[in-house]
């Protein structure tokens, strides 16, 4: 059943294969809780691994992990394998990465601040037009200084400067309201709390290390913990929609290859349409659209079809559909969205049947011959050859020591940036200002103390020699001075306990 330039899907009245070279055609899968989506989804990332394909993939609950592990021919498995006629079916396991965006449960996953840009910034942190226009004269104005935007002390520290001259900053770039950069900066605030100060820093994520294969020539699985992400499901959806505009940005045009060269797997996704406005929808839209070419396909996992939005429901070609329910008039109308998606069989009612899949039951319509969609078929999905459920914490810590990856992205890399660039100019500012005081300072002694002689004898004072440091002798005294209060400040912290450097 497992052919060379094929992922097996299934047996209906025929094998159910999706042709790799149809697999950058983008796809979806839907279907109520607990009707067989994630095991789906598994044999899917094994059949494109097996013939040379990454994948990367979000694993919400913690059972995609076992795809590493060789899974158990336990009769339930086997006899569905019998089934469907499927008279090779062994258990292996696949080449697995796992990543975390939090560094607990995989390889740290990072991004820059300028590379995540406004538009999904704002996204993630749920500005309104308003402030999103600020966070917009942010990234410009940082790009006209030279200023590198890394992480999030760099962006703090680039707020709280335009906050000090925004009369300056407004004339040149239009206003800048005191009230929506603090609304930014508590937005900030709030996304730190939710663990986003650990996404953002180098080093950043290169794409090519989810693009990687073993020496027998398969795919790595790139598996992302996602389980406590989901907590935060605004960072999750924004993170995955960075990393697929990465992939359109970074890729190469390449048509259509005779295989992808990533896959890659959207599970929850309606999480990125939820509230999103619309130029983000159609920011989705172009890129599913676009990265096409880039030889990449998408896979949207959710429990309805109606989760998606009908621009890009319109782009997923290859149709994997488990049983709905159809207790309300919402699910009634998904029901029927999901039947009319695919291309009829004269020997069933699919609205009727979508209803009627038992669990590991599915319908499935793919591209085929000249991209016409094959006729659906009412599918048994084949078992895994990989381990059913999640793996122990000393399986997942060994795969992790023996990664191709491993220690690349363990320390963080903390380079001169914003934040440093405009507290030295702070600093020297300072300098400054403590110059000028002093100076001003001394010249009163001066007048006073002439005023005095001139008093007293009737006749000017004669010149004496001045004790007046020179304007570089004050400046180091102040700065030697600043440095040291800092220092103190940072002790002083390290001692009570913080994890943060003193700033």
């Amino acid at each position: 059943m497992l052919v060379d330039d094929k992922v097996y899907l299934g047996t209906s009245t025929r094998p159910e294969y999706l042709a790799l070279r149809y697999g950058n055609r983008h796809g979806l899968i839907t279907g109520a809780t607990g009707t067989g989506k994630t095991v789906t989804l598994q044999i899917m990332a094994e059949g494109f691994s097996r013939a040379g394909v990454p994948v990367f993939c979000a694993d919400v609950k913690g059972d995609l992990s076992g795809i590493a592990m060789t899974g158990t021919a336990q009769d339930f498995l086997v006899k569905r394998a019998a089934d469907i006629g499927m008279d090779d079916y062994a258990v292996t396991a696949f080449p697995t990465m796992f990543w975390d965006l939090f560094g607990r449960q995989g390889h740290p996953i990072r991004t820059t601040i300028s590379e995540m840009g406004p538009l999904l910034l704002s996204r993630m942190l749920e500005l309104n037009d308003t402030q999103e226009g600020v966070l917009n004269i942010a990234f410009k104005l940082a790009d006209d200084e030279g200023l590198l935007l890394l992480d999030l002390k760099d962006l703090r520290a680039l707020l709280v400067d335009i906050g000090q001259r925004a009369d300056a900053v407004s004339a040149t770039y239009g206003n800048v309201a005191t009230a929506s950069i603090g609304a930014v900066q508590r937005a900030l605030l709030v996304l730190e709390q939710q663990g986003g100060e650990n996404f953002f820093g180098e080093r950043a994520l290169d794409i090519a290390d989810l693009m990687r294969t073993d020496r027998d020539g398969r795919g790595f699985v790139s598996v992302l913990a996602a389980d406590e992400l989901m907590r935060a499901p605004r960072l999750y959806a924004t993170f995955l929609l960075w990393l697929l505009s990465e992939l359109f940005e970074d890729l190469p045009e390449v048509g259509d290859p005779d295989k992808p060269r990533l896959v890659f797997f959207f599970d929850e996704a309606h999480l990125l349409f939820d509230g999103a406005p619309k130029a983000l929808v159609d920011k989705v839209e172009q890129v599913v659209k676009l990265v096409r070419s880039k030889g990449v396909g998408v896979y949207f996992v959710t429990q309805n079809p109606v989760d998606v939005p009908e621009a890009v429901l319109a782009q997923l070609s290859n149709r994997v559909q488990h049983a709905l329910r159809a207790y309300t008039p919402r699910e009634q109308k998904a029901v029927r969205v999901a039947a009319e998606t695919f291309r009829p069989n004269p020997d069933f009612s699919t609205e009727e049947v979508i209803t009627q899949l038992g669990t590991g039951e599915a319908l499935v319509s793919v591209i085929e011959d000249k991209g016409i969609p094959s006729i659906v078929g009412r599918t048994l999905i084949r078992p895994p050859s990989s381990r059913l459920g999640p793996i122990l914490p000393e399986e997942r810590r060994a795969i992790l020591a023996n990664s191709p990856v491993a220690g690349l992205y363990d320390t963080v890399v903390d380079r001169d940036s914003a934040f440093e660039v405009l507290a030295k100019k702070s600093m020297a500012k300072q300098a400054a200002e403590e110059q000028q005081r002093l100076d001003d300072e001394r010249a009163k002694a001066d007048q006073k103390e002439r005023a005095e002689r001139t008093y007293q004898d009737g006749r000017p004072p004669a010149r004496r020699a001045s004790t007046r440091q020179s304007p570089a002798e004050a400046a180091m005294n102040s700065l030697a001075r600043t440095v040291a209060n800092r220092l103190g400040s940072a002790l002083v912290r390290g001692i009570l306990g913080s994890l943060k450097r003193g700033r």
